[in-house]
């Protein structure tokens, strides 16, 4: 059977002296920077507005769309490194962080949260907007549309720094992660060692890309943002129903599992954020007047 040896690339990109730029913080970066020019594009498209509620208009300006960004950025890396603490690593690496306990700051280490980072998103979301007297749900359907842009380069970091592999498989294109050896007592052997699902790329593809076509078509072809809370609505649903998918049949979660491996930690999670896109449905689709939960 054919198998494709995972491309060992350096999780480091550059490193001069003690400073190293990795792959993993590049793709943060480059999520953060994609969705900053999409909203922007987005905002100063008039005919997405056309008819809108608030006057027509959109409520942010590129202003407010830069400064959000900063306070995203500390909600993405805050609540993604927390969220991951909290969720995975006070459950399946007690030791570690309880005896390391510095070890929670170590975020080129890999160990971010998606559930975690949204918390923090939807954090400074709301601070942000109070503070700017703005609608907060409009301006979380414009972040709602660009976040499968961050997400997209998320797993392709996880993928770099083979993380996060796949379930043994015999496809043509199955992947053998070094990192997913299984090792004799001695630490060095390997016992053995199959191909895996490359679940990270298949959930780029998902979560990311074809995430980010349908918020696309329904914002371009279906006005989206005319319905305050549809994109946040079908953002989550999306999301939690991708990752639901890629977990139940692709990822391997034997360390993340619950109930005696009957669930993983992250289907939990995401299943939680149908319950929440529902009230965004509900709210989208019924709400009238002003906005319920401006100011």
């Amino acid at each position: 059977m054919a198998v494709i040896p995972f491309p060992e690339i350096d999780p480091v990109l550059i490193q001069i002296g003690p400073i190293a730029i990795r792959w993993y913080a590049l793709s943060y970066i480059a999520g953060l920077l994609g969705a900053w020019w999409f909203i922007l594009k987005l905002i100063r498209t008039d005919r997405l507005w056309a008819g809108a509620p608030f006057d027509g208009k959109p409520q942010a300006t590129k202003d407010h769309i830069g400064d959000l960004f900063v306070w995203a950025a500390v909600g993405v890396i805050v609540g993604g490194r927390l969220g991951y603490v909290l969720f995975y690593g006070l459950i399946y690496e007690w030791q570690k962080f309880s005896t390391e306990p510095w070890k929670i700051f170590y975020t080129w280490e890999g160990g971010m949260s998606f559930h975690g980072g949204a918390i923090g998103v939807v954090l400074a979301i709301i601070l942000f907007a109070r503070r700017n007297k703005l609608d907060m749900v409009a301006l979380g359907d414009l972040v709602a549309v660009a976040a499968p842009i961050g997400l997209f380069f998320g797993r392709l970091a996880n993928f770099i720094n083979g993380e996060l592999w796949g379930k043994v498989t015999d496809v043509s294109w199955g992947m053998v992660f070094p990192g997913a050896a299984i090792r004799a007592p001695d630490g060095v052997t390997v016992l053995s060692n199959p191909p895996r699902h490359p679940s990270q790329l298949y959930e780029a593809g998902l979560e990311g890309a074809l995430l980010f076509v349908i918020l696309v078509v329904m914002v371009y072809r279906f006005d989206a943002l005319k319905r305050p809370g549809l994109c946040i609505a079908v953002m989550w649903s999306g999301y939690g129903l991708f990752r639901w998918f890629v977990e139940a049949f692709f990822r391997e979660n034997a360390h993340q599992s619950l109930f005696d491996g009957a669930i993983s930690m992250g289907t939990v999670l995401s299943l939680l954020m149908f319950a929440v896109a529902a009230v965004f449905f509900w709210y989208s689709l019924y709400r009238k007047g002003p906005a319920l939960l401006t100011r």
